[in-house]
């Protein structure tokens, strides 16, 4: 019985980690959390393939609110159920609340200094790289067939030329999957 408890203890503490990394790391916000939170979940502990991971991280774009959030709240449940959820939610937030708190009156101080400015500019590549990188990951298993990148190309056209807002794509590329490639 204590075998039991100390591997679901076990569970919860990686969950906490796992997820405390990104939320530690994650400069840029929740986006550029996002190969962070790849790494930890597909690479790391394995909770999830690259392909479960990508249809987390589609889901998540479905629901309003931060992504990292939603991310941490949808693995922490696939991994552990709600108890799973809030030990990877609160880890995920705690990180940043805390920054928050602490440096808010060190920034305002400082905002106009240079080297903050400098200091902003040089991470802002970076987190640019990150977020390109899961694209580069995602992209070879989300494009299986020419639909695939038939619906990319629409999604690009709603976006760029009609200002679609994302959850409309999001919901007209759920309808045509469920009824045309179910």
């Amino acid at each position: 019985m204590s075998s039991v408890i100390g591997k679901v203890i076990h569970t919860y503490l990686d969950l906490f980690m796992g997820f405390l990394r990104p939320g530690i790391f994650g400069f840029g916000g929740g986006p550029a959390s996002i190969p962070l939170i790849r790494e930890e979940v597909v690479d790391n502990y394995g909770w999830m393939t690259i392909e479960e991971f990508t249809d987390a991280l589609a889901f998540g774009n479905m629901l309003p609110g931060p992504i990292a959030t939603k991310m941490s709240a949808l693995i922490g449940y696939h991994v552990q159920g709600i108890p799973g959820s809030l030990v990877a939610i609160t880890a995920t937030v705690a990180p940043s609340a805390i920054a928050a708190v602490l440096l808010i009156s060190f920034y305002a101080r400082f905002s106009n200094a240079p080297w903050m400015g400098g200091m902003m500019r040089g991470v802002r590549p970076v987190v640019v790289i990150l977020v390109a990188q899961v694209v580069y990951m995602m992209g070879r298993t989300s494009f299986p067939s020419i639909t695939t990148y038939i619906i990319a190309a629409l999604a690009v056209v709603g976006l760029a030329v009609f200002n679609l807002h994302p959850a409309i794509l999001i919901v007209m590329a759920l309808a045509f999957g469920g009824v045309f490639l179910g």
